[in-house]
């Protein structure tokens, strides 16, 4: 029985995928749910699995193809007669067997003294390693670019053509939150079973802050706005491929535990290339940590549609005035990067100023005030 191997469907914004690479070749034996091939779609890596166990005994699509959403990728042969490794060769059929090694040879008396030596072959004289070539030439290598990656670039290019953006920018005293955290990480890691990172503070007073300012929760659609009354954060992570935005949802429902665990599974899922397509669409607001990479400052690009994105940077000590004091301080950089067009400068402001109230007593996240 032949059977039609296809390509996924994928999603509504995603129609079209790469087949990176086979991972069996025509004529091999693979068994049901066996993974086959590696497709590339956009925003993840998909694989490809056989539907039952057999023969593939086509392969329709080459290496580095553009394939379709229901696209036949190969042709599965599943007849027992076929789905066997591979038929029984008859004698005439078989491939020449090697003949066996030559016997030791019989132990010989040794050879009188005026009789010749045996001739031994020469054994070629080693070569020196070679130098490193100095010819002064500059090589050049051109490699595709993942669709991930052009993704990316697109979707980049589209915010900077199609959004007016500005970015305002505030600091933070994170001592609060880290004595916080140094009170209690122990005890959280050790009932909930994951650390109490910087994130769930971040998301949480985001949240807030966007209940209060709901035009950074919205996107533009022609000559409309449109608003989200629901809170899905996207936390953009990086991976081996690229920058992937797994999106919370309904963040604002979270408890401080569920976030850090959710962010930590879409971390190693992001690395292992397991996060799903619907993990990677939507969202209405974005957060950026560069400051685990060491970024001091940035300004970050919004996630299309999406009207803003923070961005976190480096806990720094630095010198602060404290009650007429000067005194050492973990600071940190925030900036939030906004669209013009339905922000208003002073709700970007007070935006960010929210956000710096909230970390800086961090019990206004717990009783949301």
């Amino acid at each position: 029985m032949r059977v039609e191997i296809k390509a996924p469907e994928l999603s509504e914004s995603v129609q079209t995928g790469t087949l990176l690479a086979w991972r069996k070749q025509a004529g091999e034996a693979v068994r049901r749910d066996e993974t086959i091939a590696d497709l590339e779609t956009d925003k993840v890596i998909l694989e490809i699995s056989a539907p039952a166990s057999g023969v593939l005994a086509e392969l329709r699509v080459a290496e580095e193809a553009e394939v379709r959403a229901g696209q036949v990728l190969a042709i599965l042969e599943t007849d027992e007669a076929v789905a066997s490794p591979g038929p029984v060769a008859t004698p005439s059929e078989a491939a020449p067997i090697a003949p066996p090694p030559a016997p030791e040879p019989e132990p010989a008396a040794p050879a009188p003294a005026s009789a010749e030596p045996a001739v031994q072959p020469a054994r070629p004289p080693e070569c020196p390693p070679c130098p490193p070539c100095t010819t002064g030439e500059r090589a050049e290598r051109r490699v595709p670019m993942s669709r991930l990656r052009q993704r990316i670039a697109e979707r980049l290019k589209q915010a900077q053509q199609t959004a007016a953006l500005l970015t305002t920018f505030n600091e933070i005293n994170m001592q609060p939150v880290q004595e916080l955290r140094g009170r209690y990480k122990a005890r959280f890691e050790q009932e909930r079973g994951v650390k109490l990172g910087l994130m769930s503070f971040f998301v949480k007073a985001t949240c807030q802050a966007l209940k209060q300012f709901p035009a950074l929760n919205a996107y533009v659609d022609g000559h409309e706005i449109v608003h989200h009354d629901y809170y899905d954060i996207g936390v953009a992570v990086s991976s081996e491929r690229g920058l992937v935005v797994p999106v919370l949802r309904d963040a604002d429902r979270m408890s401080f535990a569920e976030i850090e665990q959710a962010i930590a599974d879409f971390a190693r899922r992001a690395n292992s290339l397991e996060l799903a397509l619907e993990e990677l669409e939507g969202g209405t607001f974005t957060i950026s940590n560069g400051g685990v990479f060491g970024s001091l400052l940035s300004t970050p690009i919004v996630n299309p549609p999406q009207s803003g994105v923070l961005g976190l940077h480096r806990i720094q000590d630095r010198p602060v005035a404290e009650n007429g004091q000067v005194v050492i301080r973990p600071m940190m950089y925030v900036a939030l990067t906004y669209d013009h067009r339905i922000v208003d400068g002073r709700e970007a402001v007070s935006f960010l100023k929210a956000i710096k109230d909230d970390l800086e007593d961090p019990a206004r996240l717990l009783l949301e005030l």
